[in-house]
């Protein structure tokens, strides 16, 4: 009889906003150790980052978010003029779209599954086929942030506002083991922080000209979003990140999966998608720190 070649993995990738480049580190950790990922669950950034993996663009996607500058970020944004959200979402869709492509769930080469919240009837929604990015804009629509999306007659939301470690969806699956990613682990003191991250002053010059170029057509120049300071957008994504942690520990409690990394929720801000190369590197660090113990 062959032996096995590889450790299969139900991968879980959980919400938090920027801190999900984290998502990306800890796949990185868990392809060079030899674990194979055969199922991913995801909600708001982990359901995006574990898409773009399933699609198999997940180098393309790193590379092109590590050369985002903090000045190309509201090229992602296009202003909606409803009440029910700040941006509409549809620029930030076509620009993955473009990247990715525009894929079916159905044709991915593994399972996934997209978590929404149903505001209305206060439930979840799985999303596990269709239009890939139409799982994803359903998931990712943080509340005052993005608007709602309308899927298949109804409004959806961020997953994360009942589930941001969705863990459920994976119940069913004949994989090894369940491993699921947390990014609303306990807050740390910043000074214990130490990610040894090389310099990026020369990274892919050309490749982050290209990015600037490929960014530059779409951008808006009307476009006025307001600061990170903000005083009422910065307690609102406090406070949706304090709800997110509470709600993460219950689930982990009720349905613990074999093995999890925790991403501190103050390592970085939801909106700082400038700082993608530290995230990366740090969700690196953190899945070598907690699941060593299971390396082949």
């Amino acid at each position: 009889m062959t032996a096995k070649q590889h450790t299969t993995v139900s991968l879980v990738l959980g919400s938090g906003g920027a801190r999900g480049f984290a998502h990306i580190g800890v796949i990185h950790w868990l392809e060079t150790h030899g674990f194979k990922i055969e199922s991913i669950s995801g909600c708001s950034m982990g359901a995006l980052i574990g898409g773009v993996y399933a699609a198999g663009k997940l180098d393309e996607f790193s590379n092109w978010t590590q050369a985002i500058r903090k000045v190309d970020i509201v090229t992602f944004l296009d202003i909606s003029w409803k009440k029910s959200g700040l941006v509409k979402g549809d620029k930030i869709i076509n620009i993955l779209t473009e990247l990715v492509g525009d894929v079916m769930i159905e044709d991915l080469p593994i399972t996934y599954t997209a978590v929404a919240t149903d505001i209305v009837n206060e439930k979840e929604m799985w999303i596990n086929s269709g239009k890939l990015f139409d799982a994803i804009r359903a998931s990712i629509s943080l509340p005052l942030l993005f608007t709602p999306f309308r899927y298949k007659g109804i409004d959806l939301i961020d997953g994360g506002v009942l589930n941001p470690v969705p863990i459920a969806p994976t119940f069913n699956d004949k994989t090894d083991l369940t491993i699921a990613v947390n990014l609303g682990g306990k807050a740390i003191d910043k000074s214990e922080v130490t990610l040894n991250i090389q310099s990026s002053g020369n990274k892919k010059p050309l490749f982050s000209a290209k990015i600037t170029e490929f960014l530059d057509s779409f951008k808006d120049p009307e476009l006025i979003l307001p600061s990170k300071d903000n005083g009422v957008y910065d307690i609102a994504h406090q406070a949706f990140d304090a709800m997110q942690s509470t709600i993460a520990r219950q689930k982990l409690a009720a349905y613990p999966p074999d093995h999890f990394v925790d991403i501190p929720r103050n390592a970085c801000r939801m909106l700082e998608f400038d700082r993608a190369t530290e995230m990366i590197e740090f969700g690196y660090q953190a899945a070598e720190k907690s699941l060593s113990h299971i390396k082949r």
